[in-house]
């Protein structure tokens, strides 16, 4: 069975290819690259990126992450325990 390749979902596969090549450049302290990152298409409207066991993150690196996503999204970090963050970025798929 083929699976159908929705607007949404090139878009993600877009996004999530241009995170893979471009995240060692605008992350030279390595707060994210190398951590477990997840991709999830929620509704099928709005793409989740959430990278987990990050130690910190400034606002340099969530402005990189936004300039390699190209398009409008959102930002929200919160603790995932007392020592590591989960950095989460909501992206509106048309």
């Amino acid at each position: 069975m083929t699976e159908v390749v929705t607007p949404q979902r090139a878009q993600a596969a877009a996004i999530q290819q241009r995170l893979s090549e471009g995240l060692v450049k605008i992350d030279p302290h390595h707060r994210l690259v190398g951590r477990p990152v997840g991709y999830r298409i929620i509704d099928g409207t709005t793409l989740e990126i959430s990278y987990r066991d990050v130690v910190g993150i400034a606002d340099a690196e969530v402005m990189g992450v936004k300039r390699l996503i190209g398009s409008e999204c959102f930002c929200t970090v919160s603790p995932q325990t007392a020592e590591t963050l989960t950095v989460r970025f909501l992206v509106p798929l048309k």
